[in-house]
């Protein structure tokens, strides 16, 4: 190798934290169990390619977190809870926040500052996750704090099942708009913690390289198609893409179009028929001006974040939080920009909160894992080290010599607060959401007509409202985390 060719400091410290990052994983996931063996440190190196010294280094902070112990001439492993003088927390946890908030680092974190406490890791899968199953782990009291998004909060709401959620004290430095949406009655039952609209992301390079001009708060969606056209090159790269399926993706076209449904007294959702049309075809319009840039490209949500980070799409629609989910050494500029609108230039407001469990018997760790969480220190870690943005204002806002690339309009979000909308605009359960982009893709594929589509979705929408407790527990692709 080369002298210029070299690692930097800074290459190995990030190999150290990822190897500090996959063992906590490993252990909390349960990879490594108690009393197992670590691989040894020779081993790590060789993984890693770092030095042994920087191995026993990064295994001395997973000793100081009380997740291994090192035992002399021997080996490193994994260390036993003491449950007599350790309280256990069982912590659910969306897996894309490995990324996306830095959960292992911050729980390591949390585990140096309170040595009395252990968390206990509990993956959830984003995604996957519908409300009998969320609330059938808490009355089992299978988890005692979790993350939870504002689709199963609003789950909760729906079906007057909050009482299964502790009540949490406000933090006045959090972003009022978060609180005021996960409150209910005057009681917080969710404590914000990450939050992002949905927002524009673009290559500044292929924008350059075509002569376009870049994209700001005056674009509406029939600008954005003609930008993409001359930014797609045949057989290389497409203008725009997004997942069109996501629940946290084509809702917003609804939001857009001015759409409500109202509920009245039984129950039925009283919608403007007319309205409905309207939003109808505005989805439909806008499929047919992606024209080329096809909507069901992918078959998750992250594929448009990977097509975008390996240069074979100019332009995405994605999210703050989406935007963790690369390799950090990107090759190119980008930027963020609003997103595009039809009648009203609102977004989606994309939150993730963390609950208590009103069934916990260890409810005091649960809330003082919550506040830690919520903290300044916490909330300015993820500030400097992801791209999501924190609830807390103040860390949120921090300005300060940055430690990785990050976009120079990221503090946009700050300027188009007004235009952020949170689900409940729609006053849509997320199980019917669901049944209306089934019943709804129909049309918006020309395998419908507009009177047979506005049919159905009248007596789907415009029926007493029917709980979820006794929908079938079909995996609904409602409840994405990211956001």
């Amino acid at each position: 190798m080369e002298e210029s060719e070299k690692p930097s400091r800074r290459t190995f410290q990030a190999r150290l934290d990822r190897m500090v990052d996959t063992i906590r994983g490993e252990i909390m996931s349960g990879a490594y169990r108690e009393g197992d063996f670590l691989p040894s440190e020779k081993a790590y190196a060789k993984q890693y390619r770092i030095s042994n010294k920087t191995v026993r280094q990064g295994l001395e902070v997973l000793v100081a977190e009380r997740l291994i112990e090192k035992i002399p001439r021997v080996g490193n492993k994994v260390a036993k809870v003491s449950r007599g003088d350790t309280t256990v927390i069982r912590f659910g946890c969306h897996t894309s926040l490995f990324q996306e908030a830095i959960m292992r680092t911050l729980i390591g974190e949390f585990h140096k500052q309170h040595p009395g406490v252990r968390v206990e890791l509990v993956p959830l899968p984003s995604g996957l996750l519908t409300y009998p199953m969320v609330k059938s782990m808490v009355v089992e009291n299978e988890i005692d704090v979790f993350t939870m998004n504002y689709n199963s909060y609003d789950d909760f709401r729906l079906n007057d099942a909050l009482d299964e959620l502790e009540t949490l004290e406000s933090n006045p430095a959090v972003y009022p708009f978060l609180n005021e949406s996960v409150t209910h009655e005057g009681r917080l039952k969710l404590q914000p913690f990450v939050f992002s609209p949905l927002i524009l992301c673009y290559n500044k390079n292929h924008f350059w390289e075509k002569g376009v001009m870049e994209p700001d708060s005056s674009w509406r969606w029939n600008v954005l198609f003609e930008q993409a056209s001359k930014l797609a090159v045949e057989n290389e790269r497409l203008g725009f893409y997004f997942h069109f399926p996501s629940s946290n993706r084509w809702p917003v076209f609804l939001l857009q179009s001015g759409i409500r449904f109202d509920r009245n007294p039984s129950g039925r959702a009283a919608g403007s028929t007319e309205q409905l049309k309207e939003s109808l075809r505005a989805c439909r319009e806008l499929i047919y001006m992606q024209n080329r840039f096809p909507l069901f490209l992918s078959e998750k949500d992250g594929d448009a974040e990977e097509l975008f980070f390996s240069e074979k799409v100019s332009m995405i629609m994605t999210t703050y939080l989406a935007l963790n989910h690369h390799e950090p050494r990107t090759k190119f500029e980008y930027d963020i920009a609003p997103l595009p609108y039809l009648n009203d230039p609102k977004t989606l407001l994309l939150m993730i909160g963390l609950a208590v469990s009103g069934q916990s018997k260890a409810k005091e760790s649960a809330r003082r894992f919550v506040e830690f969480l919520a903290s300044y220190q916490v909330q300015l870690m993820i500030r400097q080290k992801t791209l999501s943005i924190p609830s807390l204002k103040p860390a949120a806002e921090w300005s300060g010599k940055e430690t990785m690339y990050r976009p120079s309009r990221f503090p946009m979000y700050r300027d188009i607060i007004p235009t952020f909308r949170s689900f409940a605009a729609l006053n849509m359960s997320s199980s019917e959401l669901y049944r209306f982009y089934r019943e709804a893709k129909l049309f918006w594929s020309g395998l419908e007509t507009e009177e047979a589509i506005v049919k159905r979705l009248e007596r789907l929408l415009y029926k007493p409202q029917e709980s979820a407790e006794d929908l079938p527990r079909t995996v609904y692709p409602m409840n994405h985390v990211e956001e």
